[in-house]
Formats: C-alpha cells, sequence, structure tokens
C-alpha cells in the first residue's frame, strides 16, 4: 500500500531543503567538530530513513551502536591507549583486508595526494612520525563530534551483504548533510575489535566495520577545507551502445 504523500514527506523532511544532489555533492569527509549535542530524535530518523537502502532478499545486515557522552570518552580512551602504546607482537586485529597489500595506479597516486593536501594543511611536513601518530589517533574520538557509530555486521554473511551495507552508510552520510550535519567514515575502528567489542557487549558472531564521526563541522579548522577530486565519468565509465 502507498503511503500519502503527506506522509512520506514527515519521515524525509529532514531540513527545509531536501535537494539530494546539493546533499550528496557537499558531502565531505570532516576531521573537526565543534561540541554542540546533535538531539537524539534526529540521529533516530537518520537511522530510521537510511534503513531503506537496497538490501539483497532483504536481509538488512546493518547493525549500529550509536555512543555519546561518557560512553563516547571511555571507548575513546581505550583505543588511544592501545594507539599510543602497541603491543609488539600484535600491531593491530584487522578481521578483514581494508587496503590492497600492493598499491598500484591510479590508486596510489589519489591516497597521496589527499594525504599530502591533509598534512599540508594542518602543517605536518613529511617523516613528522609522532604529528602523523597523533593526527592518526583523532580518529579514535571520533574528531572531536558529539556522535560517533560503531557498525558491525554478522560474519556468517557474504559479499553481497557488505555492498548493501555501503548503501546504507551513503544513506546516514547523505541524510546527515540533509539536515545540517557532518559525518566522516571511520575504517580505522576495525583495527581494535579485541577493545570495542567488548566495551560494547558486541557478540563475537559480529565483526567491527567501520565507526563514523556525526556532528557539526567545525568552520574555523583548516583541515575541514579540504575537499578531495574526483575522477571524470570518461575516466571510470564504459557506454556500450
Amino acid at each position: 500500500m502507498n503511503l500519502p504523500s503527506t506522509a512520506v514527506k514527515t519521515e524525509l523532511e529532514l531540513t527545509p531543503s531536501p535537494d539530494v544532489v546539493h546533499a550528496i555533492t557537499s558531502r565531505k569527509s570532516i576531521r573537526a567538530f565543534l561540541p554542540d549535542p546533535v538531539p537524539k530524535e534526529t540521529i533516530e530518523r537518520i537511522l530510521r530513513v537510511a534503513s531503506r537502502a537496497p538490501t539483497g532478499v532483504n536481509i538488512q545486515p546493518w547493525k549500529v551502536h550509536v555512543l555519546m557522552g561518557d560512553a563516547l570518552t571511555r571507548l575513546s580512551a581505550e583505543i588511544l591507549r592501545a594507539h599510543d602504546n602497541p603491543d609488539p607482537e600484535s600491531p593491530h586485529d584487522w578481521e578483514y583486508v581494508c587496503y590492497p597489500t600492493e598499491w598500484t595506479s591510479p590508486y596510489i597516486e589519489r591516497r597521496r595526494k589527499v594525504g599530502f593536501a591533509l598534512y599540508s594543511l594542518l602543517g605536518i611536513e613529511k617523516g613528522d612520525k609522532a604529528r602523523m601518530h597523533a593526527q592518526h589517533g583523532r580518529n579514535y574520538t571520533f574528531f572531536g563530534a558529539p556522535v560517533g557509530m560503531i557498525f558491525t555486521i554478522d560474519r556468517v554473511l557474504g559479499q553481497a551483504s557488505w555492498l548493501d551495507y555501503g548503501m546504507f552508510l551513503q544513506n546516514i552520510m547523505t541524510l546527515a548533510r540533509s539536515a545540517g550535519l557532518d559525518t566522516c567514515t571511520q575504517a580505522a575502528f576495525g583495527m581494535f575489535p579485541k577493545i570495542v567489542g567488548p566495551q560494547l557487549g558486541i557478540s563475537p558472531s559480529e565483526m567491527v566495520l567501520c565507526g563514523m564521526a556525526l556532528g557539526f563541522a567545525d568552520p574555523d579548522a583548516p583541515e575541514n577545507t579540504l575537499r578531495s577530486d574526483r575522477a571524470g565519468v570518461d575516466e571510470f565509465a564504459t557506454f556500450h551502445d
């Protein structure tokens, strides 16, 4: 049964300007947030609408842990301790392959370009490992955002469910923009499943996929001026007539 148009608008109207194209094109990774709180009702609404993402045979593989206040602070502190005092016997605990074991063109050039651009904005010189380490550690504070989210997926699910998950995450980021909020997805949390799992009571049958910072961007932070470019359609699309 189709919902009346008024009911749809009530659910989707996160701002007076629900321009999907603008929400997508204005999205970028924000790495410095204001401490201003985000209403729980807004987060719930974003997640509810985001759950309309396409999902093969209606599996809906997403599971979300929303952290605010003391819960966010506790998790950040635990991970930062491990980040600053790494175990030489176990440098990380990735449970899935996140990045290539061998970087090739054009991916290595793209990675380097955005990395160099970020460090340049922050005044971090090449080879300054201490400041690079500290900047990476800011991931685990959710870059100062008042809301952090941890996403998990059941281990029994296959690659198709990971594709579904990506569309769900994209929905969250797009809806956040339409609500005047910003985000940063963070694979870095996947490095510490042995800390994240017990802290949040995550079942061993679930895998920590990634994290996401959510809040209001700090307009004065230089790192927030970074906007990575995208390849042209002619570089990645082939049209068959």
